[in-house]
């Protein structure tokens, strides 16, 4: 799952102990060559759905890491891409790679656009936030968004209960309540707070007109139901 460019496991404990923003920060220089990193493959996917529906203006990062989303929002925006993220280290491998972007270090919860962007996108974030934060953060992403404007990010189907995956994930979930229980700061990261019908109910809340298309590229479950699902959220 790690390349040999990847974290050690002391690496990995030490930034599991941190704040999220200090964990990603310690964890930015090699975040790229370790299983956290968006495929490129969900990337790919993610723009073949998007294309039909440009071309965009200004595009926007929710959450954008080493900046990895860039591969399809810059193709995608015929006007500024911005990439918006909390952790300086993980801003500072971003611009390195992609100096011709923007890049904003603020809090997603608390966002300060106004009418700016004509797509925003998100990948691999919605784990980092609590249910109750969700609508803060779709908030922000509805007001930064022009009228017209879109809010795409992929969701996965849930493993059937059958499978080895999900009792890793939820494994996972349940070490990290676990761990955030009795250390702090806590790290918030988890695998099965954030369903698609959860989140489809919160978006519409925000002010969004919700659909969903599947990113069949990415394979299918046992009952041919997609793997994955691009939810488009549009600002009307």
């Amino acid at each position: 799952m790690f390349s040999s460019q990847g974290p050690s496991l002391r690496e990995l404990a030490v930034q599991a102990l941190s704040s999220v923003e200090r964990g990603y920060d310690l964890l930015a220089p090699k975040f790229d060559h370790t299983p956290f990193r968006t495929p490129d493959g969900v990337l790919d996917a993610a723009a073949d759905a998007l294309r039909p529906l440009g071309p965009f203006g200004p595009g926007l990062d929710v959450c954008c890491g080493t900046g990895a989303g860039m591969r399809i929002l810059t193709p995608l925006c015929r006007g500024r891409v911005t990439g918006v993220d909390f952790s300086t280290g993980m801003l500072a491998q971003a611009r390195r790679a992609h100096p011709e972007a923007e890049w904003v270090q603020a809090d997603v919860r608390a966002l300060s656009f106004a009418e700016d962007f004509d797509l925003a996108v998100s990948f691999g974030a919605l784990g980092h936030f609590l249910p109750a934060e969700r609508p803060a953060l779709f908030a922000g992403v509805h007001r930064a968004l022009r009228p017209g404007g879109l809010f795409a990010f992929p969701i996965g189907a849930p493993p059937p209960v059958t499978s080895g995956w999900y009792w890793a994930l939820l494994g996972f979930d349940l070490a990290m309540r676990a761990r955030n229980a009795v250390w702090r700061p806590p790290f918030v990261m988890y695998y099965g707070t954030c369903p698609l019908s959860a989140v489809r109910t919160e978006l519409t809340a925000a002010g969004f007109t919700v659909t969903t298309t599947p990113l069949t590229a990415l394979g299918h479950r046992e009952d041919g139901s997609p793997r994955y699902r691009l939810v488009l959220a549009r600002r009307t």
